[in-house]
């Protein structure tokens, strides 16, 4: 077997024994942080949707 190749299947190995190690969320658990971070986003959105309105507004009026 060439070294490359050898590397390679080593390289996959190790990356399947980390992803074992892992210690992956529940499904409530990604489904509430799924759930806060959209919330966020919409609220950041609004918020500077709002933002540029009223800075669109102000502009307007001074010219």
């Amino acid at each position: 077997m060439p070294a490359n190749s050898f590397a390679m299947e080593k390289f996959l190995s190790d990356r399947v024994n980390e992803l074992r190690a892992v210690t992956w969320p529940t499904r409530k658990q990604a489904i509430h942080s799924m759930i806060t971070v959209i919330t966020i986003m919409l609220l950041v959105g609004l918020g500077l949707t709002l933002t540029d309105s009223l800075l669109n507004q102000i502009i307007l009026n001074l010219l």
